[in-house]
């Protein structure tokens, strides 16, 4: 299933992506559900952000490639490097990332991210993958400027629109071994698989439930592959992961006003 989030003439539903148009669920995809009778074709809707998260759980150099680009950081970590991004951070596919105008230099991070199905707390390894609804693209917007001036990422990491996500959530598609790849204005400037990370995903969902309660909705970036760069007023940046599509969002400077 691609699960979707969007916006139609009748209100905001949760909906199943398909070729033809868009199906509304009846109920919560992180619970029980059916399928309405109804369909929405794909001009008459609005795609939204596939993700209600109660928190952004990211994970920082977990590739060795993008480790040897990075100026923040001297070697491969022991363990997972995490840190999080706000909740209003989120943006869906189209909307505009905004540049604050505070920050000299705003990088993309394109990334793949898991999407948590159910509740769980120091989850063993062997059963992470059950605790993962679904893969989808994600942008680890940062303003890298205050990243490295700040003692903590919290700044750099976490204005509005830092973090687009979707278009879709895959349910049924696999994490290994998948193609990462960000375009900037159709050139393509950095690329990664799946298995160079130097944690896996199901590390991580364990990893990070021995710290913090995982809720269902909640969303792990898994670090972004090498090739990461600057974003300027009028680019537009493209995620585009092997199995899952294209998250496009388009650039604009923060507003004078």
């Amino acid at each position: 299933m691609r699960l979707v989030r969007f916006k139609s003439e009748h209100g905001i539903f949760w909906g199943e992506f398909q070729p033809d148009g868009i199906t509304p669920l009846i109920g919560n995809p992180f619970g029980s559900f059916r399928m309405d009778t109804q369909q929405y074709q794909h001009g008459a809707i609005q795609l939204l952000a596939p993700v209600l998260p109660t928190k952004i759980i990211c994970v920082g150099l977990n590739y060795a490639a993008h480790v040897e680009e990075s100026d923040t950081a001297s070697e491969a970590p022991k363990e997972p490097f995490i840190f999080l991004k706000p909740p209003s951070s989120i943006i869906g596919p189209g909307a505009p990332i905004i540049l604050p105008r505070a920050s000299q230099q705003v990088d993309y991070e394109g990334e793949l991210a898991l999407v948590i199905s159910n509740r769980g707390k120091n989850i063993p390894l062997a059963e992470a993958g059950e605790y993962i609804l679904g893969i989808t693209c994600a942008n680890d917007v940062t303003a890298r400027d205050f990243q490295r001036s700040d003692k903590q990422w919290t700044r750099a990491k976490g204005f509005d629109t830092f973090c687009p996500v979707g278009p879709w959530v895959c349910t049924d598609g696999s994490y290994d071994r998948i193609e990462i790849e960000s375009y900037l204005n159709m050139n393509l400037r950095q690329r990664g698989v799946s298995d160079e990370m130097l944690f896996s995903p199901d590390e991580l969902v364990s990893y990070i439930s021995t710290i913090m309660t995982l809720e269902a909705g909640d969303v792990i970036l898994t670090g972004a592959p090498a090739g990461v760069g600057q974003l300027q007023d009028g680019d537009q940046i493209e995620v585009r992961i092997q199995g899952i599509g294209a998250l496009v969002n388009d650039v604009r400077t923060e507003s004078a006003e």
